[in-house]
């Protein structure tokens, strides 16, 4: 294909979504009914706003779910205190919630449109960004192409390309270019995320390093963390976090060989919590004594498993722990951010399918702050011996944090590379303040 065909192929996809736009009322429907829509806010998903756009420059900033909203989140407040209004948006109702209680009226958060012609293009209308952030990899073709055609700025902030969507984008080596020639600027989180997205055609490309590095540790309540460390008692803990399917029986059966000298507490956090009815199944069905937090089952001697089936509370269950054990790293292929159980002090284990956080476990395992494991009986082995070993697990959480250490900065490279397009907005937001002290008669 062409570089000629690839753009024909854009505008194809932009008439077709133009002629399904009618048909979503349904399928929107359904997903509100399995809590993955806000039912009350679902005209936001087809461009309407809920909220007054405010005068002055304004910059929208996009962020899918929970892990980029929070990595974005130290940015948003740069901006937000150089005095320009910033539009959030988010695609998950948990990333909705992140934004109210991380943000709160730092941002106007709304739920971002379906990627499709008429709803994209209500939305730039009435909100009429002067600059569009992007987080991550979030390539939607037709919000693109729109801000594109409308020749409004945009940037693709801590940016990267695992390697499934590299080849995947690698196929259709001209489509990407077509759309990838509409980005002002790429900031990349690595050097080979940069070349991946050289390599497809952005210009020009830099290197922050992963904005997660930069962000706070992840909340937690200190009372509900005193009241719950006090009923663990001094057991040993450790946790299995943003666990995937599979992967929860393989913390059973850790649990199950852990020495009876240890009397270890476990806690499973699924990626999902909509799965914990059936893991508890799983647990109780093995005779393994669980409380799940979502019903605020109280923790006793005989508990074996506590279920951290809530949204938002992972630096709690961090903070509880010894050990973390990130998940969809053995059944699942991806892992899941590792720096931050580094933050809370947790010792850091990890199946070897990481590729979307390499550059993170190469610098931990380089440092000792981390250890793969093959499998559950790895993985069982290395929890027996970091409960027995305190040398060695001080250690471990020692080399990790001199790792976030040595990672950190991302956030002051991310705005010098957007200095060309934040500073002008800085200097009209200060004038249009200006203008409204002045007194008028």
């Amino acid at each position: 294909m062409s570089l000629g065909w690839a753009r024909v192929s854009l505008t194809a996809y932009r008439w077709l979504g133009a002629s399904i736009y009618p048909f979503l009322g349904s399928y929107l429907a359904i997903r509100a009914t399995k809590g993955k829509e806000d039912h009350a806010r679902r005209r936001e998903r087809y461009g309407f706003a809920s909220a007054e756009r405010p005068e002055g420059p304004v910059i929208w900033v996009h962020a899918a779910s929970v892990g980029e909203t929070t990595a974005v989140i130290p940015l948003i407040e740069e901006l937000h205190g150089r005095g320009i209004s910033i539009i959030l948006t988010t695609g998950t109702v948990t990333s909705a919630k992140v934004a109210n209680e991380r943000l709160g009226n730092h941002v106007i958060h709304q739920y971002v449109p379906l990627d499709l012609k008429p709803a994209i293009s209500r939305f730039l209308d009435y909100w009429k960004p002067d600059l569009a952030l992007i987080a991550e990899s979030e390539i939607w073709p037709m919000t693109i192409l729109e801000l594109g055609a409308r020749q409004m700025p945009q940037v693709l902030v801590n940016g990267r390309l695992s390697d499934r969507s590299f080849k995947n984008w690698r196929k259709r080596h001209h489509l990407a270019e077509a759309l990838f020639e509409n980005l002002s600027l790429v900031v990349a989180q690595t050097e080979e995320d940069a070349d991946r997205f050289r390599a497809l055609g952005a210009r020009p490309v830099a290197v922050s390093g992963n904005l997660k590095v930069d962000t706070q540790p992840p909340p937690f309540d200190d009372g509900e963390f005193r009241r719950l460390k006090h009923s663990f008692g001094k057991r040993g803990v450790w946790a299995a976090v943003s666990t995937h399917a599979g992967e929860e029986s393989i913390a059973a059966d850790v649990h199950e060989s852990l020495s009876e000298g240890h009397k270890a507490l476990t806690i499973i956090v699924p990626r999902h919590p909509e799965r914990a009815g059936e893991i508890e199944e799983m647990l109780t069905s093995r005779g393994l004594m669980t409380a799940r937090r979502s019903r605020g089952d109280m923790v006793t001697a005989q508990t074996q498993v506590y279920l951290g089936d809530t949204i938002g509370e992972m630096g709690l269950y961090l903070k509880l722990a010894d050990i973390a054990f990130v998940g969809r790293s053995l059944t699942s292929e991806g892992g899941q951010n590792p720096l931050e159980p580094a933050m809370l002090d947790c010792v850091i284990l990890s199946g070897r399918n990481v590729q979307n956080f390499r550059e993170s476990y190469r610098n931990l395992l380089k440092n000792g702050g981390a250890r793969l494991v093959n499998d559950g009986e790895m993985l069982a082995k290395s929890v027996e011996f970091l409960l027995s070993n305190r040398r060695a697990s001080e250690k471990m959480r020692a080399a990790a944090h001199k790792t976030v250490d040595e990672l950190s900065g991302a956030l002051p490279r991310t705005v010098r590379a957007l200095e060309p397009y934040i500073k002008p907005l800085t200097v009209k937001a200060e004038l249009y303040q200006e203008g409204e002290r002045k007194p008028r008669w």
